[in-house]
């Protein structure tokens, strides 16, 4: 996976809403905070829009993130909120510029829909972390710094307490995942993530339970549990139960598809739908340490970090490789014209 290059003091990021609609107020805590850190912020021009529950048409969320994408000064790209209605724009993105020149994409919930398809087609990493709407809940000041030490390239590893559901174990691999609704939603299409040989990593929110079990029925069925190293399940907050109850509890749900798997597996992760929202680098080499004393989960150094020697060094190969296709022909007929004569 390319690791996009990290923020430093001065750079540009941007703000965008490729979903639900979002206020002036509810983004002016982020982004003094994102001036603390010596960022400039620029907005989309449709963040403050709105048509229906959305910040905007399908065609104008999708103008706000293509010109965000396709600017080379915005080093990353933060998505207000979630909710839905970013798999609404997805096949309208063009994301030629942004393979050229990788920014950082940030955010949960409803824009797992980009963490997935980026990885999955592109190769790059993304950030999974709390948006700007989140910013102002009590509590949040952990994943708020989590997220700093992401963008900005920190050490970062999690020291989690354990859980009488958890199965221990050391794993390394790349961690993939986000919240399990839109995952299930994208089975079968283009941005499907692939698990094999990954740690997966899995949430949810407002769910009832036995909607949890039949979307990790699909990813059975799907093969997805079968070669996974790993799973990290984060908060499974607000779950729903029927008049007849499930009679089995989020966590224990999940435990019922895994539990005979020779992997770490670990439950309560602070990530997704809680307070304590731990920044994750999706698409990032981790160490998962499950034992009875509790989770560590460290993110190893990324083995390629995106730079403008590495953008040319991809536009120059397929040029090389054609000028000496051409070279190689000529010389070719060269060799046949000195034996003719």
């Amino acid at each position: 996976m390319i690791c996009p290059p990290y923020l430093k003091s001065g750079d540009k990021i941007a703000i965008v809403a490729p979903a639900r609609k979002v206020s002036l107020s509810e983004m002016e805590m982020a982004n003094d905070r994102f001036n603390k850190w010596g960022l400039q912020v620029v907005t989309g021009l449709y963040l403050f829009g709105e048509q229906d529950q959305f910040s905007g048409t399908d065609e104008e969320r999708t103008a706000d993130f293509q010109m965000m994408l396709d600017d080379v000064e915005i080093r990353a790209i933060i998505c207000a909120r979630g909710g839905y209605g970013t798999v609404r724009m997805i096949d309208k993105l063009n994301f030629n510029a942004f393979q050229q020149h990788p920014k950082w994409i940030v955010g949960y919930s409803d824009i797992t829909v980009l963490h997935s398809h980026i990885q999955t087609l592109f190769g790059i990493e993304t950030i999974h972390a709390i948006m700007p709407i989140n910013f102002p809940d009590l509590g949040s000041e952990t994943a708020i710094e989590s997220l700093r030490k992401a963008l900005f390239g920190g050490p970062i590893e999690y020291d989690v307490a354990p859980h009488p559901l958890n199965l221990t174990g050391i794993v390394s691999g790349l961690l993939i995942g986000g919240n399990l609704s839109i995952l299930y939603s994208l089975n079968g299409t283009q941005s499907d993530i692939q698990t094999e040989d990954k740690i997966l990593f899995i949430e949810d929110v407002d769910e009832y339970l036995y909607h949890l079990d039949r979307m990790m029925m699909n990813l059975k069925r799907c093969g997805k549990l079968d070669k996974i190293k790993g799973l990290v399940v984060g908060s499974l907050s607000k779950m729903n139960d029927n008049t007849i109850p499930f009679g089995k509890q989020a966590e224990e749900i999940i435990s019922e598809y895994v539990k005979d798997s020779a992997i770490p597996v670990c439950y309560n992760f602070p990530a997704g739908h809680s307070v304590k929202n731990y920044a994750l680098i999706l698409g990032r080499e981790v160490k998962l340490t499950v034992d009875l004393n509790g989770v560590s989960l460290l993110f190893l150094t990324s083995k390629e970090t995106a730079t403008p020697q590495n953008a040319l060094r991809k536009l120059l190969k397929p040029t090389l490789f054609f000028l000496g296709f051409f070279v190689f022909i000529y010389a070719i007929l060269a060799l046949i014209k000195m034996f003719i004569k």
